[in-house]
């Protein structure tokens, strides 16, 4: 076990030296405030203060760890061997910042919660990031830190041995609309006819006709394709279906449908399922209530993941919504076009409210990569570049590659084409490691 000295313990302290130490280091942290109970402990051991006591490891400590609430935080990001850092803390320390501190700034979302121009969706866009700004976002640069923390740690004590962690893949398979045509109803299939024809989309017409009548396979039904790679992978797969009723937003199947229902319990047969929260869910918890009793009914369980519409958050309102309804996972946290690490991480990580100074229950699950971040990049060779440079900054840190895929992006439109190639890609690497 790690045992830290410093001079107060505040629930921000053991939030970040947990994830750091415990999650992803996977070394058990302790904490004293007593000199003696320090000195008698015979392992690993550090000190968390403005001072050092004598000559032991030590990390100068930045304010923001022992604060309450929102502060004017001044930070400036430089330079650290392979990376970026920020906190600079000094010379007498055994590094250089503290990555404490740092890893709680990103970790909390912290800069989520301070004034930030919102996109159409009132999201928090990746420009509005300070790892976007000063070009580190392609990193996981918490985890970065804690693997530079360790070799520290290994020279002050070398007979110690750490345990190993190894790569680890999560694949999403995000569901808003299981079918492009059936299931629909008689009033939006007629619907969508008059569209078709008002726009002379004559191939979409066909299309529509030959689905309903049985003459081809419906687009969006790829579920076949994805359980028979589910069925040739060590890793889950986690799966979220749309439940919410129709709205400007949402385009999702009636839960009243038979046949969507049955799809809905045979992938759960293979795979995980959860819940993705329709729009109007995401800030109305009576709502969200019903969507998720919907899905428990479905499933006969209780519903365990959810995943918000559009990846839409509202910190820290989103996640209260979730803790308060007992959903212990989510996998929101990411940016949808454009491709790295949100929350600076790449190993789960609890939500800590910074209004209300606690750790939570909650385990999220940022995802680095969707399958829309991909598209800006228009040849193969290019797509499976940047996606062997994400998986790699991954392996490097042993950590957990989190992608999201739908379940149209295995379909043989132009736009997807290549896509089973790299989710493929993604799959055989994972299951090499």
């Amino acid at each position: 076990m790690l045992l830290v000295y410093t001079h107060k313990i505040t629930p921000r302290l053991k939030y970040v030296f947990k994830h750091v130490c415990t999650r992803i280091l996977k070394v058990q942290v302790g904490f004293t405030t007593k000199v003696e109970d320090f000195i008698a402990h015979d392992s690993l051991k550090m000190s968390y203060t403005k001072q050092p006591l004598s000559n032991e490891f030590f990390i100068k400590n930045h304010d923001i760890l022992f604060e309450q609430g929102l502060a004017d935080v001044e930070i400036n990001v430089q330079t650290w061997e392979n990376t970026k850092c920020f906190f600079a803390n000094g010379e007498k320390s055994a590094l250089p910042f503290d990555i404490f501190a740092a890893s709680f700034y990103l970790l909390s979302r912290y800069e989520e919660y301070l004034p930030h121009v919102k996109d159409d969706y009132g999201r928090f866009p990746a420009s509005q990031s300070l790892a976007f700004n000063e070009g580190f976002l392609n990193q996981p640069v918490v985890d970065i830190w804690a693997y530079k923390f360790k070799d520290a740690l290994q020279q002050q004590f070398p007979e110690y041995k750490f345990p190993d962690k190894t790569y680890s893949f999560k694949p999403i398979i995000d569901v808003p609309n299981a079918y492009n045509y059936m299931a629909k109803g008689i009033v939006r299939t007629i619907g969508g006819v008059i569209r078709d024809l008002l726009h002379l989309r004559f191939k979409s017409l066909y299309e529509r006709f030959a689905v309903l009548i049985g003459f081809k396979h419906d687009p969006f039904d790829t579920f076949k394709y994805i359980i028979n790679r589910q069925r040739y992978s060590k890793y889950k797969f986690q799966f979220f279906f749309l439940l919410g009723d129709y709205s400007t937003f949402d385009k999702s199947i009636s839960v009243n449908n038979k046949k969507f229902v049955s799809l809905i319990k045979h992938v759960a047969d293979y795979c995980l399922v959860g819940i993705k929260v329709s729009y109007f869910a995401l800030n109305d918890l009576q709502l969200l209530k019903k969507e998720k009793l919907r899905m428990e009914d479905i499933l006969n369980t209780a519903l365990r993941a959810s995943r918000q519409s559009y990846s839409k958050l509202n910190l820290p309102e989103s996640y209260r919504n979730l803790i308060e309804l007992e959903i212990n996972e989510d996998y929101t946290m990411g940016y949808v076009n454009t491709i790295g690490f949100r929350a600076g991480t790449c190993t789960p990580f609890l939500f800590y409210d910074l209004d209300y100074e606690i750790q939570t229950p909650l385990l999220i699950n940022a995802y680095h990569l969707m399958d829309y971040a991909l598209l800006k990049h228009k040849s193969l060779l290019d797509k499976k570049q940047v996606l062997n440079q994400i998986i790699n900054e991954v392996k490097q840190v042993n950590g957990e590659f989190v992608a999201v895929f739908h379940n149209y992006t295995f379909t043989d439109e132009p736009r997807w084409k290549g896509f089973k190639e790299l989710f493929n890609l993604i799959l055989d690497s994972a299951n090499e490691a």
